[in-house]
């Protein structure tokens, strides 16, 4: 991948464009045939160690991450995470691992040390081939020629990232809301950066890489993770040419006048009630085609061309971690971002609010980590005492803690914060002033803190109520 910088200045944005060098001389290299894919890493790292030594450090390979949250410095990550989608990957590893980008992640055995295990070919594909068994623990389909893959890779395009990040939760569009198919290969309506007809934006455009060590981090997952990815560094803090468009950007994130909607072309999932599980109701479809309801997962809602919801963000969040005392009768934030009104670093930010009703242990108030794939999975059995048992059993964080299912569950309502910084809008298609103040209704003006529209301040700064 050769990079070069073109200095040039055009309406506020520095444009650099990559091109990809034509030549392969992997096809000379690899030698196959292939049974599996950890063998095409082992000729990988014969040229290539370092490189999979840098991957292996990386959260991509560890799915966790040192970070900070309130009062505490935790490791955290998709590894060991609680949610309100699947609740946890302990115990239902095959079935979560296969978006993992390694090979045969089947349960706490796991050795991440061993490097034939990184998947090379997962970001390096340019086939178009390559396809992961969606329940083999990372594992690639029989089906897949892995010598052809092997001998055509290249630098990662959309489609590397978005064969985990499109489909994250099970299905396109189902966790994120601005990350799904429909962005391989969009239009400009959907997205001005990564539009094929015009900027065509690689990932990795924004979220620079060294030594396989790439920049961003999920808010879901990680929210105590650095993010130098911004705005800013592309585009003037004040682009505008309206002066009093530009005094926004001190309190307005960027993202809030220019994505006024997400799931712009796939619906996205909204809200997952797991209390309904189990019954023999009639499982139906939406307007959408996605189903709302099924017996082993539940209730559902979708949504799509969906409107942000707003909240004041200083770039750090907190989340619930696995073994935390929980309030049944309250709204349990898995993840929440932290800022308010008299925080000067904080700016009102959209996000996607994914709403959830999950298994609780009841006698000692903490979220239980389903066990909801495999043998005695809820899914094969539909008990939920043999799920919670099993998955707390499989769960490092709390056998380090002594922690066990206590036999009694119940369920409760969460919330799980997701930034929308994808999907940005041609700026003809942003937020209008109308659109918030005045008669606009995008803003709850009191929840943010102010005492109304701030509009009618003249001096045009924050008044908390």
């Amino acid at each position: 991948m050769k990079k070069i910088i073109v200095p040039t200045l055009a309406f506020g944005l520095l444009i650099s464009a990559q091109f990809a060098m034509a030549a392969n001389p992997h096809s000379e290299y690899v030698e196959g045939p292939f049974t599996q894919g950890s063998e095409v890493t082992t000729q990988c790292i014969e040229c290539h160690e370092d490189h999979a030594k840098d991957f292996m450090k990386s959260s991509h390979w560890t799915w966790e991450l040192e970070q900070k949250l309130p009062g505490r410095t935790v490791k955290r990550g998709k590894k060991d995470a609680i949610n309100n989608f699947c609740t946890s990957i302990s115990g239902n590893e095959p079935r979560c691992t296969s978006c993992h980008a390694g090979y045969g992640w089947k349960d706490n055995n796991f050795d991440f040390t061993d490097m034939t295990k990184v998947d090379c070919l997962v970001c390096h594909d340019t086939t178009g081939t390559y396809v992961k068994d969606p329940a083999g623990a990372g594992e690639v389909l029989a089906k897949v020629n892995l010598e052809r893959v092997a001998k055509n890779v290249g630098a990662p395009v959309r489609d590397n990232c978005g064969t985990c990040h499109f489909f994250g939760g099970g299905g396109d569009a189902v966790k994120h809301g601005d990350l799904d198919s429909s962005m391989s290969y969009p239009d400009k309506a959907t997205d001005v950066h990564m539009d094929t007809d015009g900027n065509d934006f690689q990932c990795q455009t924004c979220h620079t890489t060294e030594a396989h060590q790439i920049t961003g981090n999920a808010m879901g997952v990680s929210p105590g993770g650095q993010n130098p990815i911004g705005c800013v560094n592309c585009h003037y803090a004040t682009p505008h040419k309206n002066k009093k468009l530009n005094t926004h950007s001190a309190s307005v994130a960027c993202q809030t006048c220019h994505i006024p909607f997400f799931a712009r072309n796939e619906a996205t999932k909204m809200s997952w009630d797991w209390s309904t599980a189990g019954s023999d109701l009639e499982e139906t479809k939406d307007k959408y085609g996605k189903k709302s309801y099924q017996k082993k997962k539940g209730n559902f809602v979708w949504g799509k061309m969906v409107e942000p919801e707003y909240a004041w963000y200083n770039g750090n969040a907190d989340a619930y971690m696995v073994g935390d005392k929980m309030d049944p009768t309250k709204v349990t934030k898995l993840t929440s971002p932290l800022g308010d009104i008299n925080d000067s670093t904080a700016k009102i930010y959209p996000f996607k609010v994914h709403r959830g009703k999950q298994i609780y242990d009841s006698k000692q108030n903490i979220f239980v980590t389903a066990k909801v794939y495999g043998k005695g999975g809820y899914w094969k059995d539909y008990d939920w005492d043999k799920a919670a048992k099993l998955g707390m059993e499989a769960n490092q964080v709390l056998a380090e803690k002594g922690i066990t299912y206590s036999g009694e569950h119940g369920f409760a309502a969460t919330e799980m914060w997701w930034r929308i910084n994808h999907m940005v809008s041609p700026k003809a298609a942003a937020l209008k002033c109308g659109d918030c103040h005045n008669k606009g209704t995008r803003m709850n003006w009191n929840a943010l803190g102010y005492d109304g529209d701030p509009m009618k301040n003249k001096d045009g700064k924050r008044h908390a109520k």
